[in-house]
C-alpha cells in the first residue's frame, strides 16, 4: 500500500472512531458544583521535525496557582488533519497525564484544554476525545472558531452568544474580559454550556485566556524549546 492509500485509511479510521465515541459524550449534564483542583492540557509543535510537547498542569483553587505539573516530548504519530487533531494531541498528552496523575491525592474536578469539544464537524474534538478518555469533566476552549455561526457578543466580561450548526447550540463565543476579543469554547465531556461558562468565567481574572491554558501552553513551549 502507498503512504498516500496508508493515511487515506488511517483517516477514515480516524473518523469512523469519532462517529463511534461521539454517542458517549454528555454534553447537557450539569457540570462540576465546586472545583477545588483544575487540569490544563495544551501541546506545543515543532513543525520542521514534527516533534510535539505535551503538557499538563494543575491548578488550585482560587488562587489557580500550579501545584503540579508534567510535560513530555515526542514525535507526533498521526498527520496534520483539520478535525481529527486529537489523535495527534492525545499521546503526548495522556503521557504526561500519566506522569502527573500519581502525585495527586484526588483527580482534578475539571479539565480545559486548548482546543473545541462539541464545536467539531462530527460533533467529537479534542476535548471530548479527552474528556471520555479521562471520564472526568472537561471543556474546550479555543482562540478561534472552528465550525458554526455566531453573531459578536457584547463588550462586557461574561457576555456571550450561541455558536450554531445546523442549527443547534454547540459552543458558545464568550467576552472574558471587558472590550477584549472573544473566547471560543464548547464542552468536551460531564458539563453542559452554562457550567462551562461559569468555568472558563472563573479561571479568567485577569486576563483572555483561561489561567490553565496560559501555564499549560508555557510548559509546553519550555520543554519543546528544552528538547531542542
Amino acid at each position: 500500500m502507498h503512504a498516500a492509500e496508508e493515511m487515506v485509511l488511517q483517516i477514515a479510521e480516524a473518523e469512523a472512531l469519532q462517529l463511534q465515541l461521539r454517542g458517549h459524550v454528555q454534553a447537557d449534564v450539569a457540570g462540576p458544583d465546586q472545583v477545588t483542583t483544575v487540569a490544563g492540557f495544551d501541546v506545543a509543535y515543532d513543525t520542521e521535525s514534527d516533534v510535539v510537547a505535551g503538557a499538563v498542569v494543575i491548578l488550585a483553587a482560587p488562587t489557580w496557582e500550579v501545584v503540579g505539573s508534567a510535560t513530555t516530548v515526542g514525535r507526533a504519530a498521526f498527520p496534520y488533519v483539520p478535525g481529527l487533531l486529537s489523535f495527534r494531541e492525545l499521546p503526548p498528552l495522556l503521557d504526561a497525564w500519566d506522569e502527573v496523575l500519581p502525585k495527586l491525592s484526588t483527580p482534578p474536578d475539571l479539565v480545559l484544554c486548548d482546543g473545541h469539544g462539541i464545536a467539531h464537524p462530527r460533533r467529537f474534538g479534542l476535548a471530548c476525545h479527552l474528556g471520555i478518555t479521562l471520564n472526568l469533566p472537561t471543556i474546550g476552549v479555543a482562540k478561534t472558531p472552528f465550525v458554526g455561526t455566531h453573531t459578536s457578543p457584547g463588550q462586557r466580561r461574561g457576555e456571550r452568544t450561541e455558536i450554531l450548526l445546523d442549527g443547534e447550540p454547540v459552543g458558545a463565543a464568550l467576552r472574558t474580559r471587558d472590550g477584549v476579543r472573544e473566547v471560543y469554547l464548547s464542552v468536551g465531556h460531564r458539563s453542559n454550556l452554562d457550567s462551562a461558562c461559569r468555568w472558563v468565567l472563573e479561571l479568567c481574572p485577569k486576563y483572555r485566556l483561561p489561567e490553565t491554558t496560559r501555564a499549560a501552553d508555557r510548559l509546553s513551549r519550555a520543554a519543546l524549546a528544552a528538547h531542542r
